[in-house]
């Protein structure tokens, strides 16, 4: 299959899943690996949908579907499409967006409310994390002073908000190397590095194994540790 036919998305419909065709939704995987499934199912379960979502689906649809859930799939799926057939320069190149509210069950929760003071930061870092951002600039956002801002965020998030930064622009570029055939130079730029080899350093200290091995799907070693990455997400250029 050359690059031209190759297909956006693989969708996969099942009735009642078994495990011959759940084996099979692996093997496509494994043969495909780049290119996105969405699994369609008329029987769920909390099992199933974790074990779809661990073995790779791009995104997993119970039938039928609501009308707001069938918007929200053809939305993103137009995104993918547009994306993937992207084939400007770097600096035309975007990501990606699957905003999608969160369930009630979630939204009352004693930790989402702990996390309503940082949403407008939050909100600011999915537009502009491939920017610098200041400390300052977001504690103001939030109304609160700089030292209160960083502590309010490392008791919320268990990490500082440049690793947070850090580790939003290394899931940016994972969803780049799955879904794109974005130059891996080209994928650096596109989240926020103004060096390549820094990024590649990055990227391993954060996954195990650099971009292209990444991509190729080699099997990585377990990553260094958090501390490596902090250090490495300090200086201005990166950030």
């Amino acid at each position: 299959m050359n690059a031209h036919q190759r297909p956006d998305m693989i969708c996969m419909h099942y009735d009642r899943p078994d495990t011959l065709s759940l084996n099979l939704l692996i093997a496509v995987k494994r043969a495909a690996p780049s290119i996105p499934i969405t699994m369609l199912t008329m029987q769920h379960s909390e099992d199933l949908a974790v074990w779809a979502f661990r073995s790779g689906v791009w995104d997993y649809l119970v039938l039928p579907l609501v009308q707001s859930e069938r918007n929200r799939y053809l939305s993103a799926l137009r995104e993918l499409c547009h994306l993937r057939s992207d084939t400007g320069t770097s600096n035309q190149k975007r990501l990606l967006t699957r905003t999608v509210d969160l369930p009630e069950s979630v939204r009352l929760t004693a930790d989402h409310q702990k996390q309503q003071p940082l949403r407008d930061a939050i909100q600011y870092i999915e537009l502009h994390y491939k920017e610098h951002i200041e400390q300052k600039e977001l504690a103001e956002r939030c109304g609160m002073t700089p030292f209160r801002f960083s502590r309010v965020f490392k008791q919320t998030y268990g990490i500082g908000f440049l690793e947070f930064i850090q580790r939003k622009r290394m899931e940016k570029a994972e969803d780049l190397l799955n879904n794109s055939e974005m130059p891996i130079t080209s994928i650096a730029y596109a989240v926020g590095f103004l060096d390549p080899s820094y990024f590649a350093r990055a990227f391993k200290q954060h996954f195990g194994c650099c971009p292209s091995e990444y991509r190729r799907g080699e099997p990585n070693p377990p990553p260094p540790s958090r501390s490596l990455v902090l250090r490495e997400s300090r200086p201005a250029q990166s950030l």
